[in-house]
């Protein structure tokens, strides 16, 4: 992140002490830290987040691709083969149907209208 060596730090640390003095030394390191630590993770949230829409929106992209790949060819040729299989079960259906028609007794004449 940042090219600071060794030597950097001891300088650093050298001059905190003398400015702050050792009372409260460690109360400034342990904010610095939590600030430190506040930043790595607002960084890893975004670097995450980052990942994940670039992820959603590559998605989105192969969807597309394969919808535009897919076409209409395609749903006209299922939706013709099944009307084909329709048609081959349209014989069957007839066949029932005008058996059914045969096997239903035609309806009785009405008895009241004999008696007038």
């Amino acid at each position: 992140m940042f090219d600071i060596g060794f030597l950097e730090l001891v300088v650093v640390g050298v001059l905190a002490l003398i400015v702050l003095g050792p009372e409260r030394l460690p109360h400034a390191a342990r904010t610095a830290g939590r600030w430190v630590g506040k930043a790595k993770r607002m960084v890893s949230q975004v670097t995450q987040e980052v990942d994940r829409q670039l992820k959603a929106e590559e998605m989105r992209e192969k969807l597309r691709q394969e919808g535009d790949t897919l076409g209409l060819e395609k749903i006209e040729q299922t939706v013709t083969e099944a009307l084909d299989k329709a048609k081959d079960f349209k014989e069957f259906v007839e066949t029932d149907i005008s058996m059914t028609q045969k096997d239903i007794p035609s309806p009785a004449p009405d008895v009241s209208d004999r008696q007038k």
